[in-house]
């Protein structure tokens, strides 16, 4: 006899009653890039991100110090919880090599950093050396 052991997948409404005003969203600009970030978060080597300001003052309600998230995959499935320790704006040209690192993409170094970000703002259709980000730092709370 087998027993099915497949875990329920908590939705994200159950996720918003069990974490007060949690938003939910996965990162990056597509399923494949929301996968690989979810995955680094998971793994506890992704402790860090970065918006424009402009997509930051376009969110409703915007995220704060101290607001939940729920990460969902590239089929937009929740996989984790993180919360937001800390916020601060900070032009692209002036971030460290010490928060490229938090990001814990590719090989971690800023070169690398500014590559893919400076791809991805592309992608997202603005992008300058001066742009302002809004810069999150966030701790795993639960792994679904």
């Amino acid at each position: 006899m087998k027993t099915d052991i497949r875990k329920k997948m908590i939705s994200v409404n159950e996720l918003k009653a069990k974490y007060s005003n949690a938003l939910a969203w996965s990162l990056g600009d597509n399923p494949a890039m929301a996968n690989e970030l979810a995955d680094l978060i998971m793994k506890g080597l992704k402790t860090a991100s970065c918006n424009s300001l402009m997509s930051y003052q376009s969110e409703s309600p915007p995220l704060t110090v101290g607001s939940y998230g729920i990460i969902l995959n590239g089929a937009q499935k929740p996989v984790c919880v993180i919360r937001i320790t800390s916020m601060y704006l900070i032009k692209f040209n002036e971030v460290t090599e010490k928060f490229a690192n938090k990001e814990g993409e590719g090989d971690l170094t800023l070169d690398y950093w500014r590559r893919e970000h400076k791809a991805f703002f592309s992608r997202e259709g603005w992008f300058s050396e001066e742009m302002e980000l809004v810069a999150e730092e966030f701790e795993l709370i639960e792994v679904l």
